[in-house]
């Protein structure tokens, strides 16, 4: 049935009530084991001082956060404040050569901050896989650009390259694998890029001066290189209507969300509890599904912070980069799950759609999701951990597929075909409903540990059957069908825009 299949408004009230008191609820149970976890021997090293005055220790789990907010805080200032300065100016006065420009400070801040043996390593990749793409052999280009990534991400080949860079300082393996990485991706698409050329090839130039734009090289987002390419040439920059104050509400917002996070880390320890299994297994099962479910909303929200702060500057520089991923609470459906949506768009456009088509056919969309999450685990770095992450995301998506296919034979599509259109988004929303806890516990072994998913998976299904798992799963299908509702909203927003366009 079609995503404009509207329910009763009184309905869709006591959905949201029914999962505005759950939050609530599983938030205080969370609430009271940190408080009265604070001063655990077992959480020593993963909740430290904090506000003082308000009696509370902030959870400093995550070394990402951590890193981004003491020693690299100064840093980022400092390079990208400079990028943005230095970037206005070449905007104002030499625009045809800004791409030049941004090479120059990008070679300049990597220099600088990594050292020169580092650099060489990195013109010597872009070197290989430029000289690759001459041939215009696009097997070739895979097989490249996949040898030259497994360098960065297969040992010995990765401490053997690491080796060069001599020196050591906090964030020299973060910027060394960072910058590494997202540069192999960046030469991979240009590579592609050149293949599919029909006149020519791309200069080493045009490679470089994507490479080395500062703002995505050492953390991404990926962009391919047909959209580098097309924006930075741009010789007339203009600014869209409401533009710049699109900007800086962006800009607010990214601050907004690093002041709400601090404050949840000072009340919330949602990073350091699954860290102590004995400690967590006491909790309730509404908590502990409320634990899994908020290491899922921090992770995107770390993510959505990074990729915005990022993208803030890119369009600051007439560029229009991959956006923040799609919030997790808004997600029940595995092939719109991912935290990175240019290494996610960079996989579907050489990966996923190019294997997969249509992604009709059963068969060859199993081809193309093994394959993606094949380069997906390279990409992460293969160990034990990602290989089942891998296995469990790609049945996932696969699984939804066979379902999907099920549903549409005879017997099931006549059925549904009775349904009214409002008792089809029902069942469909059940179904959903599933999906969203699958997503949520093949994730969290990811972002957590291997113990803690199974901690969850047993208290929600055995353990707490059937009075947990039927409770639970209940909520979530209410909260699926207000999903369900934002989406029946923006579809139709997206018509009456695109009436007005035609007319």
């Amino acid at each position: 049935m079609g995503v404009k299949t509207m329910l009763p408004s009184y309905e869709l009230g006591f959905y949201a009530l029914v999962v505005t008191c759950a939050v609530v609820y599983s938030g205080s149970g969370i609430f009271e084991a940190s408080r009265d976890s604070m001063n655990r021997k077992a959480f020593r090293d993963g909740i430290k001082p904090g506000w003082h005055y308000f009696g509370r220790k902030m959870d400093v789990a995550d070394f990402e956060w951590v890193m981004w907010f003491t020693s690299f805080r100064n840093v980022i200032i400092f390079a990208l404040l400079g990028h943005v300065l230095f970037g206005k100016i070449c905007s104002m006065t030499v625009p045809q050569h800004r791409a030049v420009m941004y090479m120059l400070y990008g070679v300049s801040a990597v220099l600088g901050s990594m050292g020169l043996v580092y650099l060489m390593i990195i013109l010597s990749h872009c070197l290989v896989l430029y000289s690759v793409a001459l041939a215009k052999q696009k097997w070739l280009c895979y097989v490249a650009g996949f040898c030259c990534l497994a360098s960065f991400k297969v040992e010995p080949f990765s401490s053997w390259q690491s080796g060069f860079v001599t020196g050591a300082f906090d964030l020299q393996d973060v910027l060394f694998y960072g910058g590494s990485s997202f540069t192999i991706m960046r030469c991979m698409s240009f590579a592609l890029e050149s293949s599919e050329r029909k006149e020519g090839i791309y200069s080493i130039f045009d490679l470089l001066k994507y490479n080395f734009y500062l703002p995505f090289f050492f953390f991404g987002p990926v962009m391919t290189f047909d959209q580098f390419h097309a924006q930075v040439s741009t010789r007339e920059l203009r600014r869209k209507d409401d533009e710049m104050r699109s900007i800086r509400v962006h800009a607010l917002l990214h601050v907004g969300a690093i002041i709400a996070v601090d404050i949840f880390f000072h009340f919330f320890y949602i990073l350091t509890l699954p860290s102590d299994l004995k400690f967590v297994n006491r909790l309730s099962d509404w908590s502990l599904a409320g634990l899994a479910y908020s290491n899922l909303v921090y992770d995107w929200v770390k993510a959505a912070v990074m990729f915005g702060v990022i993208n803030t500057i890119a369009r600051l520089d007439h560029l229009d980069p991959p956006q923040p991923p799609k919030c997790i609470t808004m997600l029940y459906i595995f092939a719109e799950t991912h935290f990175d949506r240019g290494i996610n768009d960079w996989l579907c456009k050489y990966v996923y759609d190019h294997i997969g088509e249509n992604h009709d056919n059963i068969m060859k969309e199993l081809v193309a999701s093994v394959a993606t999450f094949a380069v997906t685990t390279l990409w992460l770095g293969p160990c034990e951990i990602v290989y089942i992450w891998s296995v469990f995301n790609c049945f996932g998506l696969n699984f939804e597929l066979w379902v999907q296919k099920f549903f549409q034979m005879e017997p099931f599509a006549k059925l549904e075909a009775k349904l009214s259109a409002a008792m089809s988004r029902r069942i469909r929303a059940a179904f959903g409903a599933v999906n969203f806890w699958a997503i949520v516990l093949y994730n969290v072994l990811a972002l957590n540990s291997l113990e803690f998913a199974i901690l969850v998976t047993k208290r929600l299904l055995l353990t707490g059957f059937p009075v947990s798992t039927l409770s639970i799963w209940f909520i979530t299908y209410c909260g699926v069908q207000l999903i369900k509702e934002r989406e029946r909203i923006l579809a139709i927003e997206e018509e009456k825009c695109d009436k007005a366009k035609v007319e």
